[in-house]
């Protein structure tokens, strides 16, 4: 699902490096192009990578401003094609073609090793060339002020492949990923930013290492808002800067699915708790044995809009995002290329309101989780989930 989806999976990066000097537009236009997509549907190429429309994958001309420059956005998608030929299919053309070479050199009993090799890449690449591309796009949003990338896929293959494709389009830029520690440095007040230091649990500043090391900032959090959902009224006040009014309340709750993860003699196990819950009985077992929060499912609402989200605790990458629905009223006056834009921007407010709520949400949590009280309220929480 497409970032301009109602509901999609994404992860966030932080863009550094200098950018260009003269008009950004300009560079933008030529980046992309230059690495825009090439059809391989009439060819026989086995991969092709490159930058398209994010609402139409067929086109890849980066010329006109209102196909990737919106407002303080850049907005493109990565497509990626690829031929790929079953392996069972290649080895029955493969015996066809070893059997034909058999009897048109009768004083042979076996196909020589090199001849063999010779067969196999002849039949592949006939093959290749009979199969249509199987095309994969992720959309990205890169927020030109913030300096922020959202990216619309969370497999490590794409991931991977964005970020390589990013540096090489866009010289000088790179990406770095958003993952707690980092979030939680950028929601937090000055006050705060000594307490998140010294908590810092990492023995280096690279993001794996801060990642691994620093899995108690979701770990904790999903916890506290587990023990908030129970024992507490779940209201909580706007304090991060976006669409929704400072101090606006809004509620967040944790519900319907559990992933917890515990390590034992035998590697580690994940437990899986899907469906409404009453009094979490069963998930306060699982942790107060050891199991740690690993995934949940949060929901945000303000007035009669919800969001809703699967949070991976060490990554914090948001599974299902789901946004309030995005309806636009049509003018007669309108043209297409409008509609588009009217919509883009829409979906980018209810979205960008939504991770405003989560960061409002996350802010409460370190407040507690960095103050002097915290030691208290998790002895609390410890007993809470003992009484299971």
């Amino acid at each position: 699902m497409g970032i301009l989806s109602n509901t999609v999976s994404f992860c966030q990066f932080k863009v550094l490096g200098p950018r260009p000097q003269g008009d950004l537009y300009e560079w933008a236009s030529q980046c992309l192009q230059k690495n825009a997509f090439q059809s391989i549907e009439k060819g026989a190429e086995e991969l092709s990578v490159g930058w398209v429309h994010v609402d139409d994958m067929g086109a890849s001309d980066f010329i006109a401003p209102h196909t990737f420059w919106r407002d303080r956005y850049l907005v493109f998608s990565l497509r990626r094609d690829q031929r790929k030929v079953p392996t069972a299919l290649v080895r029955g053309h493969l015996r066809l073609a070893e059997e034909k070479f058999l009897q048109d050199n009768a004083g042979l009993k076996r196909v020589p090793r090199q001849k063999r090799e010779e067969l196999r890449d002849a039949v592949h690449a006939n093959l290749l060339a009979r199969t249509l591309p199987v095309p994969a796009t992720y959309d990205a949003v890169w927020d030109m002020e913030r300096d922020i990338v959202s990216f619309a896929g969370l497999s490590g293959k794409a991931v991977e492949l964005f970020e390589n494709y990013f540096r090489t389009t866009f010289e000088g830029q790179r990406l770095v990923t958003v993952h707690p520690y980092d979030r939680a440095g950028q929601v937090i007040g000055e006050e705060l930013q000594p307490a998140l230091e010294k908590a810092n649990a990492a023995g280096s500043t690279s993001v794996l290492d801060q990642i691994e090391d620093n899995r108690w900032v979701g770990e904790d959090f999903l916890l506290w808002l587990l023990y908030q959902t129970l024992n507490d009224s779940s209201e909580y006040r706007v304090s991060q800067t976006g669409p929704a009014g400072e101090a606006e309340g809004f509620v967040a709750y944790l519900n319907d699915r559990f992933v917890l993860i515990g390590g034992e003699e035998d590697g580690p196990q994940k437990v899986t708790i899907a469906g409404p819950q009453d009094s979490f009985g069963e998930i306060r077992a699982a942790l107060s044995a050891g199991k740690r929060l690993s995934e949940a499912v949060i929901y945000l609402e303000k007035g009669e809009n919800e969001w809703r989200t699967v949070l991976k605790s060490p990554t914090f990458h948001f599974g299902s995002f789901r946004s309030p629905k995005v309806t636009l009223e049509r003018d007669e006056l309108s043209d297409e290329a409008s509609e588009k834009e009217a919509i883009f921007y829409e979906r980018m407010h209810v979205l960008e309101e939504g991770l405003q709520l989560f960061d409002s949400l996350f802010a409460a949590f370190l407040q507690e989780r960095l103050g002097a009280e915290w030691p208290q309220r998790d002895e609390e929480i410890r007993r809470w989930l003992a009484e299971s």
